[in-house]
């Protein structure tokens, strides 16, 4: 019982911050802002929701959940897509801790490649983030590239699912690779990441399994360990430059923790291919409906 304690005290100690953060905003005010949508119950409800269920997809996933909760957000929540992505990415913060660090206890986690990783992707966040206040006002071509950049991952993400016949890997197993391509690697979903708003799962996932011939079950708890550092440069960034809603950050905060706990527990019980395929059916939809809406088509 005392292991149980341990293992799961600094995930106590987030969720306790987050709630003491959530009293804050409120009594302060600033949970709301003119170009943010009022947070009645109903919101906060569907808000919470929403955290839980990226934070239980982002541990099964290996993603920050950014990808779920900006889409539903933006598309059903009525918040303006640059708040939607700024919120999402201040949110991976807290759901790649907890997801990472879920993953790593259980070693489903290659934490050398991480770090490499996390490097590059820092120095990557910085150049994207400078671009993202250049194209802030052009939101229309912001949605295209996010449904560009989720497409090539979800095809052949679905493929692989479809018909995959990986077998689970080793608790412990590692990654093959250069400290130069990881690093060089981490820069491009840097980038990415700063420039969409997106935690960097979207690339490190597919990215890891189709170039570094990465195991499943390790890929997802890597990627959760590297998205952390980036997600906290850019996140912050974000936030300094007034694009996070706190009110409704610090709600997705709280469900997105619990989720990604519980994503990280149940991974190893669920097969590769089924994984692949629920990132990729995923991926799909979030990609068609930002195409569709650059082109002005209506999608539900």
């Amino acid at each position: 019982m005392q292991s149980v304690r341990q293992r799961y005290a600094p995930v106590a100690a987030l969720l306790a911050f987050l709630l003491l953060l959530a009293f804050a905003v409120f009594l302060t005010g600033t949970a709301e802002s003119p170009e943010t949508p009022p947070l009645d119950t109903g919101r906060i409800l569907v808000l919470f929701g929403l955290g839980v269920l990226a934070g239980v997809l982002g541990g099964l996933i290996g993603i920050g959940g950014s990808t779920i909760m900006l889409p539903v957000m933006y598309f059903s929540l009525g918040f303006p897509e640059t708040i939607a992505i700024g919120t999402g990415l201040f949110v991976v913060i807290f759901t790649s801790f907890s997801g990472g660090y879920g993953h790593i206890v259980r070693k489903n986690a290659d934490t050398r490649v991480a770090v490499r990783l996390a490097l590059g992707g820092v120095a990557g966040v910085l150049l994207g983030s400078w671009l993202f206040t250049l194209l802030a006002n052009e939101t229309d071509l912001l949605g295209l590239i996010l449904g560009v950049v989720f497409l090539v991952p979800a095809v052949n993400m679905i493929r692989e699912g479809l018909f995959s016949r990986e077998s689970a890997a080793p608790a412990g197993a590692g990654i093959g690779g250069s400290t130069l391509a990881f690093t060089g690697f981490g820069v491009g979903v840097g980038v990415l990441t700063g420039l969409t708003g997106l935690g960097g799962g979207f690339a490190l996932v597919p990215g890891l399994i189709y170039l570094f011939g990465a195991p499943v079950y390790v890929t997802m708890g890597t990627s959760l360990a590297a998205i952390l550092p980036m997600a906290i440069i850019g996140g912050g960034i974000k936030l300094a430059q007034g694009y996070v809603a706190l009110g409704a950050a610090v709600i997705l905060a709280m469900g997105s923790v619990i989720g990604a706990q519980t994503g990280a527990a149940v991974i190893r019980y669920i097969p590769p291919g089924v994984l692949k395929l629920l990132f990729g059916l995923y991926f799909a939809y979030a990609s068609i409906r930002f195409i569709a809406e650059y082109l002005g088509i209506a999608l539900p």
